[in-house]
């Protein structure tokens, strides 16, 4: 056997014990009659000796030329070690070496594998093997692992079925652009890799699989960020004979679950915000409510003045910062700088700052005297001691640069704490969004997202005022979930795709199979998709996903480990009966 136990197993019960470890050499100490190896492998560290009173001399020089990395198994005793180490788990004992196996020598790693490396990201992704071996990135692995078998085991308890739905599917027009992949044996013809398992799992309710789940790999070819990737894992989840509160409960325990088994936290409230509510008060469908910050709306307060900037704008908001009021001239540049860059897109701020004796000091005192100021402070909530900040324009964009400021300003206060954890469900979301470039209206979520009961008749007259039957969960300023309750019969999904600009043969090409499926007793059903990656990543405390997957792409889509995408050669093309135009 290569080996009696791992490296991180012994303690001082084990001493006088013969054992046989093996692993990675991560370090050689060589004293001249000393030498000392720490082995590692996926458990932890223990450290083996070698001295010249009690170890053949070969052995000695043998365990003098390790390299690092180098893998190594070792027999010998266990024996107290003399010099203890309170740091790691094995710190009370050593492996007195009686025997050493070189199983297979490396090269010098390009980096150091150490928690605190010496690699920059791009040789570690080149690396990616050896940056496994690494503390940070193996243990957000084996992080992962422990939340995924958290969420198997509570959906099972629920009766949840896991099946697996086809990674080769047709491409349908809604949603991301797809991933594509050429037919051999049907010439011309494509597959495309799902965005979702959506119609798969509509499929499995109408075959009587009433609650159905998998962590599955979904795909989709668009730009990325520090939280996406090309392909990612979803926790995807539908229930049959459901409404939306049987969904938001059921879900609310899995999420309780996850905090309490995995983080050690208790959360009872979960609770509910409206979609215009959340636009309104944080600017965003995902508002992070550890904290405060609310937006104020300050046009009826702020629009009776000289002031033309406010006067012209179509919405006038600030926010209360809490305790910023002692922020210099030059810090408050600074943030004007900051909303003034292109990714947030602002053309200025005004600002207020509340002093202790409750008087007010703006940069826009010319036009606003002191009672105006203290209405500014009533709608924002502001206290002595805080800065208000506010934002004018168009109210969609005005929002959303708000929104950025309110993050930012929370990042720089120490306000978004990591081991804090507040949820929040926004639901009655609009079911269709108008493309003010096309006038055209398409699906906030999907085409199959029934609209609230009583609202289907409202298509033919206000359109942009019809309410989804769908939900997010948000957790911490992230969407970790999002679903809806499903359109299950086929009057309501044809009427759907007739407002989303389907001919009726468009619907039936793209979506035939699914509108055939619901006129043979499709029950009312549906169900909620969780961003895995995401999950995973905020319950571990970060904010991106890339160290919580294996083996990730880079922001250009490529893993630069095995060089993808990488072309192929002519014989392949001609059998996929494919020609390039570059």
């Amino acid at each position: 056997m290569y080996r009696s136990n791992t490296c991180g197993a012994l303690r001082a019960s084990d001493i006088g014990s013969e054992v046989i470890l093996s692993g990675w050499v991560h370090k050689v100490r060589d004293k001249g009659f000393v030498a000392w190896v720490d082995l590692r492998d996926r458990y932890g560290i223990t450290q083996l000796v070698f001295d010249q009173e009690r170890t053949s001399k070969d052995l000695l020089e043998k365990a003098r030329e390790l390299g690092r990395e180098t893998v190594i198994q070792a027999k010998g005793e266990v024996i107290e070690r003399a010099s203890k180490n309170p740091n790691i788990p094995t710190g009370d004992i050593e492996v007195l070496v009686t025997e050493l196996t070189i199983l297979n020598n490396s090269l010098l790693p390009p980096f150091t594998i150490e928690d605190e490396t010496d690699g920059g990201e791009d040789i570690r992704m080149k690396y990616r093997y050896l940056d496994i071996r690494r503390n940070p990135v193996k243990n957000k692995l084996i992080f992962r692992h422990k939340v995924t078998m958290e969420v198997r085991k509570y959906l099972s308890d629920q009766g949840f079925i896991d099946i697996e739905t086809p990674y080769l599917i047709k491409s349908t027009p809604e949603g991301a652009r797809d991933f594509l992949v050429p037919s051999r044996m049907n010439e011309g013809q494509f597959y495309a890799l799902p965005q979702s398992p959506q119609t798969f799992k509509q499929l499995l309710m109408v075959g009587g699989m009433d609650k159905y789940f998998q962590i599955v790999k979904c795909f989709r070819d668009e730009d990325l960020r520090a939280d996406r990737q090309p392909e990612f894992t979803q926790i995807d989840c539908e229930m049959a004979f459901v409404e939306q509160e049987d969904i938001l409960n059921t879900f609310e325990g899995l999420t309780k679950h996850l905090l309490k088994e995995i983080k050690g936290v208790e959360v009872d409230e979960f609770p509910r915000m409206t979609y215009d509510d959340a636009m309104r008060l944080y600017g965003n469908d995902k508002p992070d409510i550890r904290f405060g910050m609310q937006f104020g709306e300050l046009n009826e307060v702020a629009q009776h003045k000289d002031f033309n900037v406010f006067n012209s704008a179509e919405l006038v908001v600030g926010i209360a910062v809490p305790g910023a009021a002692s922020y210099t001239r030059k810090e408050i540049d600074k943030l004007v700088d900051w909303v003034k860059r292109p990714q947030v897109g602002a053309k200025g701020m005004v600002y207020v700052k509340c002093n202790e004796d409750s008087t007010y000091k703006s940069s826009v005192d010319k036009f606003y005297d002191q009672e105006d100021l203290a209405k500014w402070a009533e709608v924002t909530g502001a206290q002595p001691g805080d800065l208000i900040c506010v934002l004018s324009g168009n109210t969609n964009e005005t929002r959303a640069q708000l929104s950025a400021l309110r993050m930012e300003l929370a990042t720089r206060l120490g306000l978004r704490k990591s081991d804090e954890f507040a949820p929040l469900w926004v639901v009655d979301f609009p079911l269709l969004e108008l493309d003010e470039e096309t006038g055209a209206y398409h699906a906030m979520h999907h085409p199959f997202t029934s609209p609230k009961p009583g609202q289907l008749e409202l298509l033919d007259t206000k359109p942009g005022e019809v309410k989804a039957n769908a939900y997010d969960l948000v957790l911490n300023g992230n969407e970790i979930g999002g679903g809806s309750i499903r359109i299950y019969d086929k009057e309501t999904q044809a009427t759907m795709f007739k407002h989303l600009g389907f001919t009726p043969e468009e619907a039936k090409a793209q979506f035939g199979f699914l509108m055939d499926a619901f006129q043979y007793g499709a029950p009312p059903h549906g169900g909620i998709a969780f961003g895995l990656d995401r999950l995973v990543a905020i319950l571990g405390g970060q904010e991106t996903i890339r160290d919580f997957i294996a083996f990730p792409k880079n922001n250009s889509g490529r893993d630069v480990m095995i060089d993808a995408p990488a072309n192929i050669d002519d014989e392949q093309l001609k059998e996929l009966h494919l020609k390039l135009d570059l």
